[in-house]
């Protein structure tokens, strides 16, 4: 489209009657867009609670390896339909491995006890927390090779950038609508609980308290909302909000509804002027919901305050008194081996600019200036969260071994049982783990919500490999006698002859170091 200031020669006032009746047109445009706009219902859909709401939800979760000793968690950051299939990848890695446990011989994937997911990664976290092993057999079929923007605008023209002024170039409600019809088939987080699973955790950012949000019990009860009528859908749409591309996604608060005193370790975070930022921000930002300063929030992509999905795990141990929280005793004696594995499908450098004296252009700018800011915070959390782990590991060792006879009986300590024999294990995959020259084709693979079938099956076989070849995955597997088997050939691949080796069993695994965890996971 011609600049609206590049005209032919002639009358200046008919140069000036022509803009003229261009802004009349580009305005009468706005307002008819900025109408159709607020047609569109941006009502919360978070209910209040009632009753014991609250209570029953808690109660009612069934975790999964609870009862085991060794113990998995998962991050799945952001990176669009990429990211999704970087992480079905790495469950189905973890799902065609064995591991010998207290419990029996049987895959690493039951023993995956927490999930974390922001943006892209939250639609593989949330399904896999919905359907358990089940996810992945349709998983791919039902959203990997889907167009998931179907429905959605996604060129640039003159009545898209007045939607962006407005708010959103798409309301966050359609993609929404299009996950549970497609996907979730109308669950809620109640559904998450109905059978033995993982406990999920879905990351948004609250762009008014500029804190993560995360969708779970303390932010729900803070809200003074039923967590369990909650759409799984909704959560994960504002997960993936990127801001301008979709409005953001609206929760509101029932102050009115809270009939219960905020949690101690909440109390004492809003309380405390030396607590630690990200949890006295997170406090002073639950506050705000139960005490009604904050009447609706503005929810948008995780990935903007943290793109691994780590304030969770995070949190949970910073608002931690005692050195087993937020393990109960009986599982922190229990526990021998833990590995929290971040499962990174973000941007890589992009651009050619750098090759000449020229550019970056504008957008090209903008989009660097975002990446720049968004690797310096993923890079710092990740740090923190390797010192954290470490110094949980040395606490966690410390009290086990000053248990009184009596507290080991009452904890159920087993026979033979080593108080310094637990391991906590961070490692991160990601593309740049498989070799330059094919890091260089994923992260050629664009971060939108559809991709050729072609590249769906690349990012997913990279997410298997990159998991496979980690040499601190695989020195965890060897201190719990696991065994890789083959996997199931992928659609339009041959099947392989036979299963690989097992991992020789090891006496244990190096002390957690953050500088070693993150030269191995580089």
């Amino acid at each position: 489209m011609r600049p609206v200031f590049s005209r032919p020669s002639g009358s200046r006032l008919i140069g000036a009657l022509r803009f003229l009746r261009q802004v009349a047109s580009a305005t009468a445009l706005a307002v008819l867009v900025a109408g159709c706009s607020s047609l569109a219902s941006r009502d919360p859909t978070n209910q209040p609670l009632t009753g014991n709401a609250a209570q029953a939800f808690a109660s009612s979760r069934q975790d999964s390896g609870a009862g085991d000793d060794v113990v998995v968690g998962l991050a799945f950051s952001g990176g669009g339909m990429r990211a999704a299939a970087f992480a079905h990848g790495v469950l189905r890695e973890l799902n065609d491995t064995t591991v010998r446990t207290r419990i029996g011989t049987h895959s690493l994937l039951d023993n995956v006890t927490f999930v974390s997911g922001v943006s892209g990664g939250s639609v593989a976290a949330a399904y896999f927390g919905l359907k358990k092993r089940e996810a992945l057999n349709d998983f791919r079929e039902r959203f990997l090779i889907r167009n998931a923007e179907e429905g959605l605008s996604t060129s640039i023209d003159p009545v898209n950038l007045v939607r962006a002024l407005g708010g959103g170039v798409n309301d966050v409600r359609v993609f929404a609508r299009w996950l549970d019809q497609n996907l979730y088939n109308g669950a809620t987080f109640a559904d998450f609980r109905k059978t033995p699973g993982p406990r999920i955790w879905i990351n948004a950012s609250d762009i008014y308290n500029r804190t993560p949000f995360i969708y779970g019990e303390a932010s729900f009860i803070s809200l003074c909302s039923d967590l369990a009528s909650y759409p799984i859908a909704d959560a994960v749409a504002a997960s993936a909000a990127v801001p301008i591309v979709f409005t953001p996604m609206v929760i509101k608060t029932y102050p009115k509804q809270c009939t219960d005193q905020p949690p101690e370790w909440l109390q004492r975070a809003y309380a405390s002027p030396n607590a630690p930022p990200l949890l006295k921000g997170f406090a002073n930002a639950l506050y705000s919901y139960r005490d009604g300063t904050t009447k609706y929030l503005k929810l948008v992509d995780g990935g903007l305050v943290d793109n691994f999905g780590l304030s969770g795990f995070t949190i949970s141990r910073l608002a931690a008194r005692e050195p087993h929280e937020p393990l109960s005793p009986e599982q922190a004696v229990r526990l021998r081996r833990m590995m929290v594995v971040l499962v990174d499908a973000g941007r890589g450098p992009s651009g050619n600019w750098v090759q000449t004296v020229d550019g970056p252009t504008g957008s090209e700018l903008i989009m660097a200036a975002a990446d720049t800011a968004g690797q310096a915070s993923v890079n710092a959390s990740f740090t923190a969260f390797q010192s954290i782990m470490s110094d949980w590991q040395r606490q966690l060792s410390a009290w086990r071994c000053s248990l009184s006879p009596e507290l080991r009986r009452r904890y159920g300590v087993p026979a033979n049982w080593n108080c310094r024999d637990i391991k906590l294990v961070v490692t991160r995959v990601g593309f740049d783990q498989l070799g330059p020259e094919r890091a260089k084709a994923l992260n050629a693979v664009d971060t939108r919500l559809k991709l050729p079938v072609d590249q769906v099956d690349a990012v997913i076989a990279a997410g298997r490999d990159a998991l496979g070849v980690n040499s601190a995955y695989l020195e965890f597997l060897k201190s719990v006698g696991g065994r890789t088997h083959q996997p199931a050939p992928m659609p339009g691949e041959p099947a392989a002859p036979a299963e690989s080796a097992p991992v020789a069993a090891f006496p244990g695994l190096p002390d957690f170091t953050p500088a070693s965890s993150f030269s191995e996971a580089r």
